[in-house]
């Protein structure tokens, strides 16, 4: 069978996490097929800028709005008439990547044939009252935001279903989001975790003496938590990663002691060296959707300690490549750091698991999945 003519859906691009990673996986399949996307902000990618320059974007509209990097947010309400107009009915085959943020990019204009993908990394959390980046309890005269809030959540809320019905079919990255799917759409899912890139290379055995969290610094992320347990208990912690929305570093310094170092955003071979150099790699995420970084610690040899919540619960297993912690709390957290410490992880055991999420197995599985459902002539 000749290869289809793909093109790619992905909600904005303004930053370079597991959803992108999904993209670029994708690429390597297909590196012809374009990237289409409501909005593109190369200069907030950081270090990762180069790879997502090489992609083929093409943006909306939208691209020429003034201070669009602020309003990403409101752009919600418009989006499903945006994507609207995006006409991909040349394509065999087109893969939405829907990261939870708009609810609309499911609503591109497709040929009778084209088989239409959604790979969903979750239904949007603001929409279904799981923890997001933007803490609105914090915000004076909330609870009027909250109230007049509730009218273009429902709209919203709509729309997301909608939207949800127009895939043939869906793949979750998750078991955890296969359940939201079901739940919110009432749709059937495939579950396909997304790729872990792992270095073919032989990671140092010899440990550091601190711990490590990090990633996209973000309030559901919860990095505080791991800040707090950390000072309390008067053990180094390094901090890695970039901000999102309002929130980042700043807020964060209000917890940390001296023996908590930030380091900001750091390149991919700076990650995987503070990795393998760390004791154990602290996830305090709530409700995580899969969880891309412990699976990166775990390929590192470096064992994970992790809030008992979503994902995280596929990959990480307890007592023999982590340990769990059950509930959102310092106090809880201390209790898991102080078991790991007493807790023997095999590394081996570590790397073996981080395996069965590696890119090579994403390929092989979104491949195999494409040319199982694409439509023939």
């Amino acid at each position: 069978m000749s290869e289809p003519k793909v093109a790619l859906v992905h909600d904005y691009i303004k930053e370079y996490g597991g959803a992108e990673r999904v993209v670029e996986a994708i690429l390597e399949i297909w590196p012809n097929a374009p990237v289409y996307t409501s909005v593109y902000l190369p200069q907030y990618l950081g270090p990762h800028r180069s790879r997502v320059e090489k992609w083929d974007v093409k943006t909306t509209f939208l691209q020429y709005l003034p201070f669009k990097a602020k309003l990403l947010s409101p752009i919600r309400l418009i989006a499903p008439w945006v994507f609207k107009g995006v006409d991909l009915s040349d394509y065999d085959v087109v893969i939405v990547s829907a990261a939870g943020t708009y609810t609309s990019p499911n609503f591109i204009k497709l040929g009778k044939k084209t088989l239409h993908i959604c790979y969903c990394h979750t239904p949007p959390r603001y929409l279904y009252g799981y923890p997001v980046a933007n803490a609105w309890e914090e915000v004076p005269w909330r609870k009027i935001l909250k109230f007049f809030g509730q009218v273009p959540m429902h709209f919203l809320r709509m729309l997301d279903y909608k939207a949800a019905q127009l895939p043939d079919y869906f793949i979750a990255n998750s078991k955890e989001v296969a359940a939201r799917i079901q739940k919110f759409y009432r749709r059937e899912s495939t579950v396909i975790y997304p790729p872990v890139d792992i270095p073919a290379v032989k990671f140092p055995t010899k440990r550091g003496n601190y711990y490590l969290t990090g990633g996209r610094l973000s309030r559901h992320k919860r990095q505080d938590l791991a800040i707090k347990a950390c000072t309390k208990l008067g053990i180094p912690l390094k901090v890695f990663g970039g901000t999102f929305a309002s929130y980042g570093q700043e807020q964060l310094e209000r917890y940390a002691g001296p023996k908590v170092e930030f380091l900001g955003e750091v390149s991919d071979e700076e990650k995987w060296k503070l990795l393998a150099e760390a004791k154990a790699f602290i996830f305090p995420s709530e409700k995580e959707d899969f969880g891309i970084l412990p699976v990166e610690a775990m390929a590192a040899g470096t064992p994970v300690i992790a809030l008992k919540s979503g994902g995280v619960i596929e990959s990480v297993i307890e007592g023999k490549t982590g340990v769990f912690f059950d509930e959102p709390s310092v106090e809880s957290l201390i209790h898991a750091i102080r078991k790991f410490e007493k807790t023997k992880i095999n590394s081996e055991n570590c790397i073996t698991q981080a395996k069965k999420f590696s890119k090579e197995r994403f390929i092989s599985e979104i491949r195999g999945f494409v040319e199982k459902n694409a439509r023939t002539t």
